[in-house]
């Protein structure tokens, strides 16, 4: 690609798009939001759609973030568990199995939420240890990750099963979504890990975190949910295939920092990044800002307005996109403005999270391509309806990326 003096910056805001909302006049968050630094963005740049979600395959972060950054999901998806566990720092070896493992509340035999009333770190990291102790064998293994997202590590498992996340369906019963096998031969995976789920929630019951959870009105971390399982991934790192000397993310999820390590970017840790509304907005800025005088390629992600979305909960999630614009993209944008080097920017969410819904769709999202010096198009605003004006249309697989190093 030849001699570059570009550096690179993709900023997403987790989930941030969605559907019109009949109690907001039939407008959507983005259009609702006051977002004076992001719409001068895309004023300045070219705008619009991406198809993230490949044919076939459910909307999860995994696959947008994987779709994003220009992998082929078909070819190197092997679940959600395995990304997770390299950001975690856990090896997983040939013949080995890796999934994600909620902590969930359940309330009268359904999933009342996905993420235990977002159990703090310390009380999560002490059930899952504990765990360990019960649980925890020659075969299967319990690491402690981040607020209600941890790992659980299989020898021998078969990953031909049926897992619903347990984001799609609060208020289900429970049984009624737990592991299908989709071969006979995962049979004996799925059976063993349902009881595995079964077992976790006798011991998790009255376990003193959860009973002095439940004394302070919070939810109860009562059961395990196992899901998007998986072998060790093979893939490209970005250097190779954009032909960069280094690359940097940040992120407070062990998801995104895990394709982050197979990608070869370095992962930054932010003090106070919790992946909520309250996370280090500031501090972020700053990382990413101080990641880009060190490194060509920059991707910072931002997950608060995804958690919002799976709450229901609009106001929040509108609250969470101007946070977004006002303590992340105005700070960066002034500062790598004054710089020789010129920064191509893009922002973008991975998928929708509806507030309607509380759950990811599969609907094409609105990006913005900013390259300084470059024709814009005539958008003025960042919205799902604005972008799908843009010169760029619909974009699909890893066209976007191309874009961005065209």
């Amino acid at each position: 690609m030849g001699l570059r003096v570009m550096k690179y910056l993709i900023i997403l805001g987790d989930g941030m798009a969605d559907e019109p909302m009949a109690a907001y006049g039939n407008k959507t968050c983005l259009q609702i939001a006051n977002t004076p630094n992001i719409d001068k963005i895309a004023a300045l740049g070219q705008n619009g759609l991406f198809d993230t979600i490949p044919t076939g395959y459910a909307p999860g972060s995994e696959i947008a973030n994987l779709t994003v950054l220009g992998y082929d999901v078909i070819k190197v998806f092997e679940g959600r568990g395995s990304l997770e566990a390299a950001s975690m720092g856990v090896d997983i070896e040939v013949g080995e199995m890796a999934m994600r493992c909620n902590l969930i509340c359940i309330e009268d035999k359904k999933i009342k939420n996905h993420s235990a009333g977002h159990i703090s770190n310390e009380e999560a990291t002490e059930l899952i240890l504990f765990l360990e102790k019960e649980l925890g064998n020659e075969i299967i293994s319990f690491f402690p990750g981040v607020s209600y997202r941890h790992l659980i590590k299989m020898k021998g498992g078969n990953k031909q099963l049926k897992c619903t996340p347990p984001h799609d369906v609060p208020g289900t019963l429970f049984a009624d979504v737990m592991i299908q096998s989709q071969t006979t031969e995962a049979k004996e995976t799925a059976d063993f890990l349902n009881n595995l789920t079964l077992k976790s929630q006798v011991l998790l019951e009255n376990h003193p975190v959860n009973l002095k959870r439940a004394a302070a009105g919070k939810d109860k971390a009562n059961s395990i949910w196992l899901w998007s399982p998986g072998y060790k991934p093979e893939m490209k790192t970005l250097l190779e295939t954009y032909n960069l000397k280094s690359g940097a993310v940040i992120s407070a999820v062990d998801l995104i920092k895990g394709i982050g390590v197979y990608a070869g970017l370095k992962v930054i840790e932010v003090e106070g990044a919790t992946g909520l509304y309250d996370t280090n907005y500031e501090g972020k800025a700053q990382a990413t800002i101080d990641a880009l005088r060190d490194n060509e390629f920059v991707y910072l992600h931002i997950e608060a307005s995804d958690e919002a979305g799976h709450e229901g909960n609009a106001e929040l999630k509108i609250k969470t996109i101007e946070y977004l614009d006002a303590r992340v993209v105005k700070p960066i944008f002034e500062e790598v403005s004054t710089w020789d080097e010129p920064v191509i920017i893009a922002i973008l969410p991975d998928h929708p999270t509806p507030c309607a819904y509380k759950t990811h769709t599969i609907s094409p999202i609105p990006f913005i391509i900013y390259k300084p010096g470059q024709k814009s198009d005539n958008v003025l605003v960042y919205d799902e309806f604005a972008a799908a004006n843009g010169s760029y249309g619909i974009l699909k697989g890893d066209e976007f990326m191309r874009e961005i190093f065209k």
